[in-house]
């Protein structure tokens, strides 16, 4: 028997495996303020990252039916990894059978679109997780749009691990910086632009920064995603009279609360109250 979701209007949901999202939804709430948020952190089971493309699909489609049972209309993938490995899957079989009014966004799409106004020498680099990288998702997304690019890519495992030990400012860190930067660089010496192709990396920007050489441009996902629902939202009316507007956000996750405050503190700037809760284990 199918479940009969909410059809007021509701919270646009947030949903990321870990923290990462959470420099997403910033960006999203500087840019569309008046609407209120759910931010879910599937931060039990995170990295997603080294899961299969079977498992990711799993838990995102976990997390997604969760959003919608809370009232969401609107999801956005605020993670790299659910985009490229599950975003797909969940749009074209899943959303007809749940709902096929409600619509998941995510993240890669989004940061693709400027690309073309930002690259003079047609040629791009990609720093993600593995699982990012292995899917593709960025090339064949940026050959849809701009067959003339020239995409490269380099998997940077050790990122994700030391943000969420607070590790981002620590000397240590600075040798994986070089050395992931420098991996790819020496893939395509004429890269004049670099995606930061996942949502934690924006924690490092200073220490990437620091070691990306001059003239090449660094892209944080951030501002582009924010831009991109707003004028979603404005090309969808009848969409954005599904979402609710009070200013107002709301965190849930699967972790124990004390740790998820803990660790959001590194990316938010707020004292925030967190919910437990479970998704399909």
């Amino acid at each position: 028997m199918k479940q009969m979701l909410p059809s007021t209007p509701g919270p646009i949901g947030v949903f990321d495996s870990g923290y990462g999202g959470l420099t997403i939804l910033s960006k999203i709430r500087e840019t569309l303020p008046e609407y209120d948020y759910i931010y879910l952190g599937d931060n039990a089971r995170t990295p997603y990252g080294t899961r299969s493309f079977e498992i990711v699909y799993e838990f995102t489609l976990q997390a997604v039916t969760k959003l919608f049972e809370m009232g969401c209309h609107l999801v956005i993938l605020a993670c790299n990894t659910a985009s490229a490995k599950a975003l797909r899957s969940i749009q074209i079989n899943d959303l007809p059978r749940l709902d096929p009014m409600r619509r998941v966004l995510g993240v890669i799409r989004p940061t693709v679109e400027c690309i073309g106004n930002i690259t003079q020498s047609r040629h791009i680099g990609v720093l993600a997780t593995a699982g990012t990288i292995k899917s593709q998702s960025y090339p064949l997304e940026v050959h849809k749009l701009f067959p003339d690019i020239k995409v490269s890519g380099e998997a940077c495992p050790l990122w994700v691990p030391l943000v969420e030990n607070n590790e981002a400012r620590g000397d240590g860190t600075d040798y994986f910086i070089r050395k992931y930067i420098d991996e790819l660089l020496a893939k395509d010496n004429q890269i004049d632009t670099v995606i930061l192709g996942c949502t934690h990396y924006p924690i490092l920007l200073p220490k990437i920064r620091q070691y990306m050489p001059s003239g090449i441009t660094t892209v944080a996902q951030g501002e582009f995603v924010a831009k991109s629902l707003k004028d979603y939202l404005q090309r969808h009316p009848e969409m954005d009279k599904k979402c609710t507007k009070g200013g107002r956000c709301v965190y849930r996750t699967t972790e124990a609360e004390d740790k998820f405050i803990e660790s959001a503190s590194t990316f938010l700037n707020e004292a925030i109250k967190v919910e437990r809760i479970s998704l399909e284990f």
